[in-house]
């Protein structure tokens, strides 16, 4: 058998002799191969600091040196912002121009809430600038839609994520907002059990994201943001009131949004933050959402595919405290002109700050099987109807707001009943979709 160079190495240390020749080739050109190698990293490691550190920053970048928040940004998928052309369009956007005017940066400016938010916002002297990333999970075309009839207005919506620290940061930079109206949220009970880490990405994370950039700026903003009546969960007790229980969520969505309550009352309490946290009441009306029921039974019914009307325990009424559009625009804006300032400074807070929750309903729950028996009559088409049960999937068979607290702070009050309501939206949905064709999402 063939012995390797091992073998020669005596068990008994002090007798091995080296054979010169043999050992020192192999030192030679082990000591040059080793210098090739060191020389050759180092022109590498040479040319890696070029690329990244020495290379001029692309025109949008805001700046030359790539940071780990840039790497957020990627990561985020947010388009490239920044840079004086940027500004100018933030800068114009956000511009008060009434004489008592507040400075209002609208999270989910494209979402449903947020666009008639920002367009009444505007139309009365606020400066308002929008932030939206334009998720797909709707149809982003009606998003996009949206975007447009707020850049009619003067509105910039900036794209990107809520969770994109650096962006906040920028965007706090260049406006001192007075005001943050925090709309966006991953939305919907049903896709929580299909997608749930996009609920705590949004709802937790990107609030806490929120938090802490309002808490460092100075001033410190007056947040109101959106909570939900999810929250009362499998409360029997109706109408709901602010001070009933709220922990026993009966779905994820419910969940996050129960966690969202619970880090205001902690922000608060720490930073001295002004929080004003609003219960919304299934909203409904013209440029709605896609996932909701009255949107997507009014398509259905045009193109006479059968609907689901879900019934509860013992053949039991569900039912829904629809809430038109321009009521929960009306309740936004009055929580934001009653939201105190906030207390603190540059992340210290220096005396307590306001803390609400208000309740945004219509006061009227109705049953889902006379939306669909209105619905039918403004549509002039006889709906198939196909009664189901009420699944587990978090949805809870009723909601009713107590709406006196919001009604006594800031004159909240409905006007807009179902009947009206659908009416509005139908005539909307016609006008947008035509036919119908234009709703396959």
């Amino acid at each position: 058998m063939k012995s390797s160079h091992l073998d020669n190495i005596p068990s008994t240390p002090g007798k091995f002799k080296i054979e010169k020749s043999q050992y020192l080739h192999r030192f030679r050109w082990h000591y040059s191969y080793l210098a090739k190698l060191t020389f050759w990293s180092f022109v590498f490691l040479g040319l890696i600091f070029i690329f990244f550190f020495k290379s001029p920053p692309p025109p949008s970048s805001p700046s030359s040196i790539i940071t780990p928040s840039d790497l957020s940004r990627r990561s985020l998928k947010t388009r490239s912002w920044g840079g004086p052309v940027w500004e100018k369009r933030v800068r114009s956007s956000a511009k008060i121009r009434s004489k008592s005017g507040f400075s209002v940066l609208v999270t989910g400016a494209a979402g449903f809430v947020g666009t008639h938010v920002s367009a009444s916002l505007k139309r009365r002297g606020d400066g308002v600038l929008g932030l939206d990333n334009f998720n797909d999970y709707y149809d982003p075309s009606l998003k996009r839609a949206r975007q447009a009839l707020l850049e009619r207005s003067g509105i910039y919506i900036v794209e990107g994520d809520i969770n994109d620290v650096a962006l906040l940061k920028k965007l706090f930079e260049v406006i001192p907002f007075t005001h943050v109206m925090h709309l966006a949220a991953q939305a919907g009970v049903r896709y929580a059990m299909e997608n749930p880490n996009s609920y705590i990405h949004s709802n937790i994370a990107g609030f806490v994201n929120l938090l802490e950039v309002c808490k460092s700026a100075n001033p410190q903003p007056a947040i109101v943001w959106a909570s939900s009546s999810s929250v009362y969960g499998l409360n029997t007790k109706v109408p709901f009131s602010e001070k009933d229980r709220t922990d026993q969520p009966a779905s994820l969505y419910a969940a996050t949004k129960k966690a969202g309550e619970e880090i205001a009352h902690t922000y608060n309490h720490i930073y001295g933050l002004s929080l004003t946290g609003l219960r919304f009441f299934t909203v409904y009306g013209p440029w709605g959402r896609p996932d909701m029921a009255y949107f997507f039974f009014t398509r259905d019914i045009l193109k006479g595919k059968a609907i689901p009307i879900f019934e509860s325990a013992n053949h039991g009424t569900v039912a829904r405290d629809f809430t038109y559009i321009d009521d929960i625009v009306k309740g936004c804006l009055g929580a934001l002109d009653t939201a105190e300032k906030s207390t603190g400074s540059g992340g210290k807070k220096k005396g307590p700050a306001q803390l609400r929750i208000f309740n945004l309903g219509n006061t009227s729950p109705v049953p889902v099987s006379d939306l669909v028996s209105i619905l039918e009559k403004l549509l002039k088409v006889k709906a198939k109807r196909r009664v189901m049960k009420l699944p587990r999937n978090g949805d809870v068979p009723f909601t009713h707001a107590n709406i006196s607290l919001a009604q006594r702070e800031f004159g909240y009050k409905p006007t807009t009943d179902l009947q009206m309501g659908l009416k509005k939206f139908v005539r909307w949905y016609v006008s947008y979709y035509g036919s119908g064709k234009k709703s396959d999402h």
